[in-house]
């Protein structure tokens, strides 16, 4: 819902000022559109019904995994593609994807939005509505801004909707928000009030290397970012996320892991390592490549988790979403 035209209109409709937070309060708990705004006047509903479109977004195709998965394909007002993602754990959990750009200017060499064309930012409202298109399925608890795009560019609509969230059940303590390592975005994240999480995807222990899988690195090398995230520490007191994709015979050997558990400092950051999810570029690490690397990290004091992988079979797993329609799976 494009909360400023809602505003706008319900001015021009003469409405009083508590009604754009009542119509925002039924739209955050999932109320399915305007009609199930029982205690907003019948005319009131009406007229928004006409001007002001319950959703920015409008679902082009959906697909369901083996593993209860979900994954929707957007567009916006202007036919840009958006994909995000709802994953479903067996603990309860449910941990929506979403996107902030619709495709990615950047070109990590692992990562499907890398190949699409970079359309633009989405609006704060844009976002909004990939979390509120999956609260009308059922309540959500966990957000992380790891789909298409790089947050970073787009940190006043990320901050945007991020304020909003807890109004429909994340707290900002369960909302992350993972980069690239673009400097002037974790240091907006730093100076805000918000208190989110960092996620900083890293890939390689050193500069050549993650250069070659990662371009951005030759504007901000690795020394750089973990100084800013060292930063961000020091002020959130809130431990940095590391994720870390595990490629076959590029970023996985013994010396690599040892390299990494001496780069970072275990005060300060926690290690997910994730199993490489298809896209053609590599081979995925083995089971027991990732398990000796865990225990390398592990012996030097460092949390390492691996993380599980959702969606692999609908491409809506991490470094998967390329806007394409990917039918149910059986």
């Amino acid at each position: 819902m494009d909360l400023a035209l809602l505003d706008a209109t319900l001015g021009e409709l003469g409405q009083p000022g508590f009604r754009a937070g009542q119509v925002w309060r039924w739209t955050a708990t999932g109320a399915p559109g305007y009609a199930a705004m029982t205690d907003v006047p019948a005319g009131v509903r009406a007229a928004l019904g006409e001007r002001v479109p319950f959703s920015t977004l409008a679902v082009a195709a959906e697909a369901h995994a083996r593993d209860g998965t979900v994954k929707a394909l957007f567009r916006t007002g202007d036919g840009r593609p958006v994909e995000a993602v709802l994953m479903r754990y067996r603990s309860g959990r449910r941990s929506v994807c979403v996107s902030s750009q619709s495709g990615c200017p950047l070109t990590c060499t692992f990562c499907a939005t890398g190949t699409m064309r970079f359309a633009r930012n989405l609006t704060a409202s844009e976002i909004l509505d990939q979390v509120l298109h999956f609260r009308r399925i059922e309540p959500v608890d966990h957000l992380v801004f790891m789909g298409m795009g790089e947050p970073g560019f787009n940190m006043d609509a990320v901050l945007g909707a991020a304020a909003r969230v807890p109004e429909i059940g994340i707290t900002h303590r369960r909302t992350t928000v993972s980069t690239v390592g673009w400097l002037p975005g974790i240091e907006r994240l730093a100076a805000s009030d918000l208190p989110l999480r960092l996620a900083f995807s890293l890939h390689a222990p050193d500069d050549a290397l993650r250069s070659r899988i990662m371009p951005v690195n030759d504007r901000y090398p690795i020394a750089a970012v973990l100084d800013a995230c060292a930063a961000y520490h020091a002020q959130r007191r809130r431990r940095v996320f590391i994720e870390y994709v595990m490629l076959a015979g590029v970023n996985d050997a013994y010396p690599q892991a040892l390299q990494l558990a001496q780069l970072l400092d275990p005060r300060i950051y926690k290690v997910n390592l994730i199993p490489y999810n298809p896209t053609g570029a590599y081979d995925g690490s083995s089971r027991g490549a990732i398990d000796a690397f865990k225990a390398v990290l592990e012996e030097h004091g460092l949390r390492a988790t691996v993380r599980l992988t959702r969606g692999r079979d609908i491409d809506a797993a991490c470094g998967q979403l390329a806007a394409k329609a990917t039918a149910a799976a059986g």
